[in-house]
């Protein structure tokens, strides 16, 4: 049987660690080698403090093996782990503590992109294009939200897209899906067999009534096989500006937990595997969109078209927007290092960007009487090649910043 000591030693922990957490050190023996594991990651961590309320051994057992079942969760759910994850809290706060500029270096210009007016001949010509690649392409929803900001307990694809009808949105969407699928197979050809897939990311609030909601509407039409649901796992909440985790106030062997946000999608998508069976399966696109925009599938088709006609690697799909108005822009930003991105740069932020920039006006109409930086509406698509190459160097992780091709 192996010692505590032997353990430390396995493990490259001096016996001193001991000394910052000794309620953990005596329940040391209820623990499997991979607990013992996390505790010193913790402890190298800085967390100590979670082991502070610990009872003698013989007393919770169960309470603490499961703290670090939750401890095992969040530490495999997050790229990079518990540390990566404490790591990068603790170098955002600083950077926020101390006022840090995140955009110190860059310059603001109006992105490039292909202006599309509704129904005018460019805009048909790209959409022939997008309807034809769409067979090619997977869709992945993001909706792990509630609609409580507008004064419903539901989940938001539940709500009525229009009142004429009734139409939730998640049935407009699936067949808008289904439509494309039909066209695309009929501009095709042949025996085209095309079953276009849908992966939809919920959370712990939205998951069931997801489910329930495509069970018993029968997917909308939608084969079973081709929607998949991805739940987003929460993270760990924290408890000051040192990254310190925070207990649940209700259970002192428990992490005060909450959703993380709309980034999870990229690596569930990795994670999964769900991504590299799309690229093995030949698909060359992922689109993604939000839970309540009823008139995005108008301009889906046409903004496909324009990233398999110009070979985009990303592209992000963008609506006139007026200066100042409460809604994102979405910027090229050019490093005095050389580097270029582009972003969206959220509009409290923009003005002054642009202020301290040399644009003296910050952001203004142009002769249009539009913002020349179009507003962000969190519509993306990526060629699923380079995508997943990304991540794959990332472990699933994406940068906040989209380089397009």
């Amino acid at each position: 049987m192996t010692s505590t000591a032997d353990e430390f030693s396995k493990l490259n922990i001096s016996a001193d660690w001991a000394s910052t957490a000794p309620n953990l050190h005596k329940n040391l023996s209820l623990l499997s080698s991979q607990q013992v594991e996390l505790a010193k990651v913790l402890i190298e961590m800085g967390q100590s403090h979670l082991f502070q309320h610990w009872a003698e051994p013989g007393v919770d057992d169960d309470e603490k093996r499961a703290f670090f079942d939750q401890i095992a969760k969040l530490n495999s759910s997050y790229p990079g782990g518990l540390t990566a994850y404490i790591n990068t809290a603790r170098k955002l706060l600083a950077d926020s503590k101390t006022g840090k500029n995140p955009y110190d270096g860059f310059t603001p210009s109006v992105p490039s992109g292909e202006v599309l007016k509704y129904g005018d001949d460019n805009f048909v010509q790209f959409e022939e294009a997008g309807i034809k690649d769409s067979r090619k392409a997977a869709f992945v929803l993001v909706a792990g939200g509630l609609g409580e900001r507008l004064g419903y307990n539901g989940i938001k694809v539940a709500l009525p897209r229009e009142t004429t009808t009734g139409t939730c949105f998640l049935q407009h969407y699936i067949e808008s899906i289904l439509a494309l699928q039909e066209a695309s197979c009929s501009l095709a050809g042949g025996n085209c067999r095309a079953d276009i897939p849908l992966a939809i990311m919920t959370s712990d609030d939205t998951h069931l009534h997801t489910l329930e909601l495509l069970e018993k509407n029968s997917y909308f039409g939608m084969k079973p096989t081709q929607v998949k649901l991805l739940k987003q796992e929460k993270v760990a909440c924290l408890d000051d500006n040192e990254a310190h985790l925070a207990l649940d106030p209700r259970n002192k062997y428990r992490i005060q937990t909450k959703p993380h946000g709309h980034g999870d999608v990229h690596s569930l998508l990795y994670s999964s595997g769900l991504l590299k069976v799309w690229h093995d399966a030949g698909l060359r696109w992922v689109l993604f969109f939000q839970d309540t925009n009823g008139l995005l599938f108008k301009a889906i088709p046409a903004a496909l078209g324009v990233s398999t006609t110009k070979q985009y690697h990303v592209n992000s799909l963008a609506v006139p927007r007026k200066a100042k108005e409460a809604i994102g822009g979405i910027t090229k930003l050019t490093h005095k290092d050389g580097r270029t991105m582009v972003i969206n740069v959220e509009y409290n932020q923009l003005d002054p960007l642009l202020r301290a920039s040399g644009y003296p006006d910050g952001d203004v109409n142009s002769e249009t009487g539009y913002s020349p930086f179009p507003g962000n509406i969190n519509q993306l698509i990526f060629e699923i090649g380079p995508y997943l190459e990304e991540l794959t160097k990332t472990g699933g992780a994406i940068s906040e910043f989209v380089n397009p091709k």
